[in-house]
């Protein structure tokens, strides 16, 4: 595997990192004055629409035949997790400022790499727990 491929999983996820941290800012803009529930569900759409579009441009609908019940029952499980997680980042985007919200829900990663042991048996490395523990340091800093 060459460097390229190697490490085209930074650029996406920096990509990703850029892209959150410009929906907190848009987020905090759109739902002055309005039920922060509701505004997740325009958003949601938003969403829905958009990927659904790149998906069929993509890959067409056939595909999705290939998927096991597995992989329906943990995509579902997902989606509902990613659910509740924006219903309760835009309410909290509504009570907070989001320059404390946002670290804050940056915890993600910390609960994604203990979940990662746990789960999927991934082996935690000195890195893996530095790395969280200052993360964790980060968020209580800015959350305070």
């Amino acid at each position: 595997m060459g460097a390229q491929t190697s490490n085209s999983w930074l650029f996406w996820a920096l990509l990703s990192a850029f892209f959150a941290g410009i929906t907190a800012i848009l987020a905090k803009l759109g739902i002055s004055g309005v039920n922060s529930n509701l505004a997740t569900a325009v958003r949601t759409t938003v969403v829905l629409v958009f990927t659904w579009g790149i998906a069929l441009a993509t890959s067409g609908v056939a595909p999705l035949q290939l998927f096991t019940r597995r992989t329906w029952i943990f995509l579902i499980l997902s989606g509902l997790a990613t659910g509740l997680s924006w219903l309760c980042y835009f309410r909290a985007l509504q009570l907070g400022e989001a320059s404390r919200v946002a670290p804050v829900d940056k915890l993600s990663v910390v609960f994604a790499i203990v979940l990662a042991v746990l789960v999927l048996h991934e082996r935690l490395t000195w890195q893996q727990c530095a790395g969280g523990a200052l993360i964790v340091a980060g968020a209580v800093i800015l959350a305070l």
